[in-house]
Protein backbone atom coordinates (compact mmCIF):
# COMPACT_ATOMS: atom_id res chain seq x y z
CA UNK A 1 0.00 0.00 0.00
CA UNK A 2 1.55 3.31 -0.98
CA UNK A 3 1.26 5.87 1.66
CA UNK A 4 1.81 9.42 1.10
CA UNK A 5 4.93 11.44 2.27
CA UNK A 6 6.01 7.33 2.43
CA UNK A 7 7.06 6.70 6.74
CA UNK A 8 9.30 4.12 7.56
CA UNK A 9 9.25 3.73 10.74
CA UNK A 10 12.97 2.98 11.90
CA UNK A 11 13.44 1.86 16.19
CA UNK A 12 15.52 4.16 17.85
CA UNK A 13 18.77 3.13 19.54
CA UNK A 14 19.28 0.60 16.57
CA UNK A 15 18.21 1.83 13.35
CA UNK A 16 17.32 -1.69 12.14
CA UNK A 17 20.94 -2.56 11.52
CA UNK A 18 21.39 -4.89 8.61
CA UNK A 19 23.70 -7.11 10.79
CA UNK A 20 21.09 -7.70 13.72
CA UNK A 21 17.65 -8.56 10.95
CA UNK A 22 20.09 -10.97 9.12
CA UNK A 23 20.76 -12.41 12.60
CA UNK A 24 17.18 -12.34 13.71
CA UNK A 25 15.96 -13.63 10.00
CA UNK A 26 17.30 -17.09 10.41
CA UNK A 27 14.94 -17.87 13.12
CA UNK A 28 12.12 -16.40 11.96
CA UNK A 29 9.07 -18.23 11.65
CA UNK A 30 8.87 -20.04 8.42
CA UNK A 31 7.33 -17.40 5.74
CA UNK A 32 7.23 -14.43 8.19
CA UNK A 33 8.41 -10.66 7.78
CA UNK A 34 8.01 -7.39 9.32
CA UNK A 35 5.36 -4.93 7.83
CA UNK A 36 6.46 -2.89 5.68
CA UNK A 37 5.61 0.22 7.88
CA UNK A 38 7.06 -0.68 11.10
CA UNK A 39 10.42 -2.50 11.85
CA UNK A 40 11.14 -4.86 14.40
CA UNK A 41 13.58 -3.94 17.82
CA UNK A 42 16.83 -5.25 16.84
CA UNK A 43 17.88 -8.85 17.80
CA UNK A 44 14.04 -10.01 17.70
CA UNK A 45 12.81 -13.04 16.27
CA UNK A 46 9.63 -13.63 14.96
CA UNK A 47 7.73 -16.17 16.72
CA UNK A 48 3.91 -15.89 15.37
CA UNK A 49 2.82 -14.27 12.50
CA UNK A 50 -0.87 -13.83 10.14
CA UNK A 51 -1.98 -11.90 7.17
CA UNK A 52 -5.83 -11.60 6.68
CA UNK A 53 -6.20 -9.24 3.80
CA UNK A 54 -9.37 -8.40 5.45
CA UNK A 55 -11.46 -8.66 8.53
CA UNK A 56 -12.59 -7.18 11.51
CA UNK A 57 -10.76 -6.13 14.73
CA UNK A 58 -11.59 -4.71 17.85
CA UNK A 59 -8.58 -1.87 18.63
CA UNK A 60 -8.51 -1.44 22.15
CA UNK A 61 -8.69 2.11 23.19
CA UNK A 62 -9.05 1.86 27.57
CA UNK A 63 -8.15 -0.77 29.88
CA UNK A 64 -9.86 -4.57 30.29
CA UNK A 65 -12.27 -5.23 33.24
CA UNK A 66 -13.72 -8.03 34.58
CA UNK A 67 -16.67 -8.95 35.19
CA UNK A 68 -19.87 -11.02 36.26
CA UNK A 69 -22.27 -12.87 32.97
CA UNK A 70 -25.73 -14.06 33.78
CA UNK A 71 -24.05 -17.37 34.39
CA UNK A 72 -21.95 -15.39 37.26
CA UNK A 73 -18.72 -16.25 35.50
CA UNK A 74 -16.12 -14.03 34.77
CA UNK A 75 -15.75 -12.28 31.93
CA UNK A 76 -13.47 -9.57 30.32
CA UNK A 77 -14.37 -6.73 28.20
CA UNK A 78 -12.64 -3.79 27.00
CA UNK A 79 -13.95 -0.09 28.66
CA UNK A 80 -13.14 1.58 25.49
CA UNK A 81 -12.45 0.21 21.81
CA UNK A 82 -13.11 0.80 18.06
CA UNK A 83 -14.37 -1.66 15.70
CA UNK A 84 -11.88 -1.71 12.46
CA UNK A 85 -12.15 -3.60 9.24
CA UNK A 86 -9.30 -4.31 6.99
CA UNK A 87 -6.05 -6.13 6.41
CA UNK A 88 -4.90 -7.32 9.35
CA UNK A 89 -1.12 -8.06 10.34
CA UNK A 90 -0.03 -10.29 13.71
CA UNK A 91 3.53 -10.48 14.45
CA UNK A 92 4.78 -11.80 17.77
CA UNK A 93 8.44 -11.20 18.15
CA UNK A 94 10.72 -12.50 20.77
CA UNK A 95 12.99 -9.70 22.15
CA UNK A 96 16.50 -9.95 23.21
CA UNK A 97 16.55 -11.28 26.91
CA UNK A 98 18.84 -8.42 28.06
CA UNK A 99 16.34 -6.12 27.06
CA UNK A 100 13.96 -4.59 29.62
CA UNK A 101 9.98 -4.01 28.70
CA UNK A 102 10.58 -0.60 29.07
CA UNK A 103 13.19 -0.17 26.64
CA UNK A 104 11.68 -1.60 24.10
CA UNK A 105 8.40 0.23 24.40
CA UNK A 106 9.79 3.14 24.72
CA UNK A 107 12.03 2.65 21.38
CA UNK A 108 8.53 2.07 19.58
CA UNK A 109 6.91 4.83 20.96
CA UNK A 110 9.51 7.47 19.86
CA UNK A 111 9.87 5.91 16.60
CA UNK A 112 5.52 6.27 15.77
CA UNK A 113 5.98 9.84 17.34
CA UNK A 114 8.73 11.09 14.95
CA UNK A 115 6.65 9.30 11.88
CA UNK A 116 3.79 11.92 12.96
CA UNK A 117 1.62 8.66 14.68
CA UNK A 118 -1.13 9.92 16.61
CA UNK A 119 -1.31 8.01 19.74
CA UNK A 120 -4.62 7.32 20.83
CA UNK A 121 -4.15 5.50 23.93
CA UNK A 122 -1.41 4.20 25.95
CA UNK A 123 -0.95 2.22 29.60
CA UNK A 124 0.87 0.08 31.43
CA UNK A 125 1.18 -2.20 34.39
CA UNK A 126 -1.99 -2.79 36.53
CA UNK A 127 -3.87 0.43 35.24
CA UNK A 128 -4.56 -1.76 31.55
CA UNK A 129 -5.75 -4.57 33.68
CA UNK A 130 -5.13 -8.29 34.49
CA UNK A 131 -2.22 -8.98 32.35
CA UNK A 132 -3.96 -13.05 31.43
CA UNK A 133 -7.04 -10.66 30.28
CA UNK A 134 -5.14 -8.96 27.60
CA UNK A 135 -3.28 -12.19 26.20
CA UNK A 136 -5.76 -15.08 26.75
CA UNK A 137 -8.43 -12.58 25.48
CA UNK A 138 -7.58 -10.42 23.13
CA UNK A 139 -4.42 -12.72 21.62
CA UNK A 140 -5.00 -15.64 22.57
CA UNK A 141 -2.30 -18.14 23.07
CA UNK A 142 -0.62 -18.14 26.90
CA UNK A 143 2.28 -20.31 26.95
CA UNK A 144 4.54 -20.51 23.87
CA UNK A 145 5.53 -23.67 25.10
CA UNK A 146 2.02 -25.73 24.69
CA UNK A 147 2.53 -27.45 21.66
CA UNK A 148 1.41 -25.90 18.79
CA UNK A 149 1.01 -22.52 20.43
CA UNK A 150 3.27 -19.71 19.18
CA UNK A 151 1.33 -16.38 21.16
CA UNK A 152 2.66 -14.86 24.67
CA UNK A 153 3.18 -15.17 28.03
CA UNK A 154 0.88 -13.91 30.50
CA UNK A 155 3.59 -12.41 32.66
CA UNK A 156 3.37 -9.90 35.95
CA UNK A 157 0.80 -7.17 35.48
CA UNK A 158 3.67 -4.69 36.17
CA UNK A 159 5.63 -6.06 33.14
CA UNK A 160 3.22 -5.09 30.74
CA UNK A 161 2.78 -1.95 28.59
CA UNK A 162 0.08 -1.17 25.81
CA UNK A 163 -0.35 1.83 23.39
CA UNK A 164 -2.59 1.97 19.99
CA UNK A 165 -1.97 4.51 18.13
CA UNK A 166 -2.98 6.00 13.75
CA UNK A 167 -1.72 7.34 10.27
CA UNK A 168 -3.84 8.69 8.45
CA UNK A 169 -3.84 8.88 4.83
CA UNK A 170 -5.97 9.59 1.46
CA UNK A 171 -5.75 6.69 0.62
CA UNK A 172 -6.53 4.24 3.91
CA UNK A 173 -5.95 4.91 7.63
CA UNK A 174 -3.22 2.33 9.11
CA UNK A 175 -3.66 1.43 12.73
CA UNK A 176 -1.36 -0.07 15.34
CA UNK A 177 -1.46 -2.15 18.27
CA UNK A 178 1.67 -2.75 20.33
CA UNK A 179 1.33 -5.05 23.45
CA UNK A 180 4.88 -5.49 25.26
CA UNK A 181 5.17 -7.86 28.29
CA UNK A 182 7.82 -9.61 29.95
CA UNK A 183 7.49 -13.08 30.01
CA UNK A 184 9.12 -15.33 32.27
CA UNK A 185 11.40 -16.69 29.57
CA UNK A 186 11.65 -13.15 27.48
CA UNK A 187 10.15 -10.39 26.57
CA UNK A 188 7.64 -10.70 24.05
CA UNK A 189 5.97 -7.76 21.74
CA UNK A 190 2.88 -8.28 20.09
CA UNK A 191 2.49 -5.73 17.23
CA UNK A 192 -1.08 -5.92 15.37
CA UNK A 193 -1.27 -3.19 11.85
CA UNK A 194 -4.70 -2.58 10.64
CA UNK A 195 -4.89 -1.20 7.37
CA UNK A 196 -8.32 -0.22 6.95
CA UNK A 197 -9.92 -0.06 3.45
CA UNK A 198 -12.73 -1.66 1.29
CA UNK A 199 -13.93 -4.95 1.47
CA UNK A 200 -12.62 -6.59 -1.95
CA UNK A 201 -16.30 -7.28 -3.68
CA UNK A 202 -17.63 -10.03 -6.33
CA UNK A 203 -15.54 -12.91 -4.31
CA UNK A 204 -18.77 -14.95 -3.42
CA UNK A 205 -22.46 -14.27 -5.29
CA UNK A 206 -25.76 -14.67 -3.53
CA UNK A 207 -27.58 -15.37 -6.17
CA UNK A 208 -31.13 -17.49 -6.88
CA UNK A 209 -29.64 -20.98 -6.61
CA UNK A 210 -28.01 -20.07 -3.70
CA UNK A 211 -30.75 -18.67 -1.90
CA UNK A 212 -32.83 -21.81 -2.85
CA UNK A 213 -30.46 -24.27 -1.89
CA UNK A 214 -30.21 -22.48 1.77
CA UNK A 215 -33.93 -22.44 2.04
CA UNK A 216 -34.37 -26.64 1.36
CA UNK A 217 -31.43 -27.03 3.46
CA UNK A 218 -32.69 -25.14 6.18
CA UNK A 219 -35.89 -23.43 6.14
CA UNK A 220 -34.86 -20.33 5.77
CA UNK A 221 -32.00 -18.03 4.85
CA UNK A 222 -30.75 -14.62 5.93
CA UNK A 223 -30.44 -11.70 3.54
CA UNK A 224 -28.38 -8.68 4.26
CA UNK A 225 -28.62 -7.09 0.93
CA UNK A 226 -31.65 -5.20 1.54
CA UNK A 227 -30.92 -1.53 3.03
CA UNK A 228 -32.66 0.65 4.56
CA UNK A 229 -32.06 4.09 6.59
CA UNK A 230 -32.20 4.08 10.32
CA UNK A 231 -35.56 3.80 12.30
CA UNK A 232 -37.04 3.85 8.84
CA UNK A 233 -38.48 1.61 6.09
CA UNK A 234 -38.56 2.58 2.84
CA UNK A 235 -35.91 0.25 1.25
CA UNK A 236 -32.73 1.92 -0.78
CA UNK A 237 -32.41 1.96 -4.13
CA UNK A 238 -28.96 -0.17 -3.52
CA UNK A 239 -30.94 -3.10 -2.73
CA UNK A 240 -32.38 -3.35 -5.96
CA UNK A 241 -29.71 -6.40 -7.16
CA UNK A 242 -30.81 -8.72 -3.93
CA UNK A 243 -34.50 -8.07 -4.81
CA UNK A 244 -34.28 -9.32 -8.39
CA UNK A 245 -32.38 -12.50 -6.79
CA UNK A 246 -35.41 -13.16 -4.76
CA UNK A 247 -37.71 -12.59 -7.65
CA UNK A 248 -35.54 -14.72 -10.03
CA UNK A 249 -36.13 -17.46 -6.73
CA UNK A 250 -39.83 -16.91 -6.76
CA UNK A 251 -39.89 -17.15 -10.57
CA UNK A 252 -37.90 -20.31 -10.47
CA UNK A 253 -40.09 -22.23 -8.09
CA UNK A 254 -43.50 -21.01 -8.92
CA UNK A 255 -44.71 -23.53 -6.35
CA UNK A 256 -42.26 -22.28 -3.56
CA UNK A 257 -44.46 -19.75 -1.15
CA UNK A 258 -42.11 -17.03 2.07
CA UNK A 259 -42.39 -15.39 5.01
CA UNK A 260 -40.70 -12.32 4.79
CA UNK A 261 -39.30 -11.57 7.85
CA UNK A 262 -37.53 -8.66 9.79
CA UNK A 263 -35.23 -8.63 12.43
CA UNK A 264 -33.79 -6.00 14.19
CA UNK A 265 -31.20 -5.18 16.61
CA UNK A 266 -32.18 -4.25 20.29
CA UNK A 267 -31.71 -0.52 20.16
CA UNK A 268 -34.90 0.97 20.98
CA UNK A 269 -37.47 -0.96 23.01
CA UNK A 270 -39.40 -4.19 21.84
CA UNK A 271 -42.69 -3.16 20.78
CA UNK A 272 -40.72 -0.48 18.38
CA UNK A 273 -38.46 -2.50 16.87
CA UNK A 274 -41.34 -5.15 16.13
CA UNK A 275 -43.76 -2.52 14.34
CA UNK A 276 -40.19 -1.43 12.60
CA UNK A 277 -39.16 -5.10 11.59
CA UNK A 278 -42.71 -5.62 10.07
CA UNK A 279 -42.87 -2.70 8.33
CA UNK A 280 -39.76 -3.39 6.58
CA UNK A 281 -40.84 -6.81 5.80
CA UNK A 282 -44.07 -5.10 4.35
CA UNK A 283 -42.41 -2.50 2.30
CA UNK A 284 -40.14 -5.71 0.79
CA UNK A 285 -43.49 -7.89 0.14
CA UNK A 286 -44.46 -4.41 -1.98
CA UNK A 287 -41.45 -4.28 -3.87
CA UNK A 288 -41.73 -7.71 -4.61
CA UNK A 289 -45.42 -7.48 -6.26
CA UNK A 290 -45.30 -4.20 -7.41
CA UNK A 291 -41.92 -4.07 -9.35
CA UNK A 292 -41.05 -8.01 -10.12
CA UNK A 293 -45.24 -8.96 -10.64
CA UNK A 294 -44.59 -11.57 -7.94
CA UNK A 295 -48.33 -12.74 -6.80
CA UNK A 296 -49.09 -11.20 -3.29
CA UNK A 297 -50.56 -14.34 -2.34
CA UNK A 298 -47.18 -16.29 -2.19
CA UNK A 299 -45.39 -13.65 0.35
CA UNK A 300 -46.63 -12.89 4.12
CA UNK A 301 -44.89 -10.46 6.14
CA UNK A 302 -43.55 -10.40 9.85
CA UNK A 303 -41.57 -8.80 12.08
CA UNK A 304 -39.63 -10.10 14.93
CA UNK A 305 -37.71 -6.79 16.09
CA UNK A 306 -34.76 -8.59 18.30
CA UNK A 307 -36.39 -11.52 19.21
CA UNK A 308 -34.31 -13.91 17.30
CA UNK A 309 -30.82 -12.60 17.25
CA UNK A 310 -27.74 -14.53 15.46
CA UNK A 311 -24.93 -12.63 17.56
CA UNK A 312 -24.59 -10.46 20.42
CA UNK A 313 -26.32 -7.47 20.33
CA UNK A 314 -23.38 -5.98 23.01
CA UNK A 315 -21.02 -5.16 19.87
CA UNK A 316 -21.63 -3.27 16.31
CA UNK A 317 -20.33 -6.52 14.69
CA UNK A 318 -23.53 -8.04 16.25
CA UNK A 319 -25.67 -5.22 15.81
CA UNK A 320 -24.89 -5.14 11.84
CA UNK A 321 -25.66 -9.43 11.58
CA UNK A 322 -29.24 -9.18 13.21
CA UNK A 323 -30.38 -6.44 11.50
CA UNK A 324 -31.38 -8.50 8.70
CA UNK A 325 -34.39 -9.77 6.58
CA UNK A 326 -34.94 -13.57 6.46
CA UNK A 327 -37.60 -15.37 3.83
CA UNK A 328 -38.73 -18.49 5.37
CA UNK A 329 -40.20 -20.90 3.44
CA UNK A 330 -43.89 -21.77 4.49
Amino acid sequence: MRIKNKVIFCLVGGLLLATSIAFAQNEDKEGSKDHPLISRFPGSIIKYYDVKQFDEYILPLGKVERERDEDYKWVSNLTKSKQLEGKITRITYEAPKDRSTLEIYRNYELALKKAGVEILFTSSGEEIGDSYDWVKYFYGSLNPLRKGSDGLIADEDRYQRYLSAKLSSPEADVYVSLYVSGGWLYPAVQLDVIEVKPMETGLVTVNADALAENIARTGHVAVYGICFDTDKADVKPESEPILQEIAKLLQQNPELKLYIVGHTDNVGDLTYNIELSRARADAVVTKLVSEYSINAKRLEAHGVGFLAPVASNKTEEGRAKNRRVELVGQ
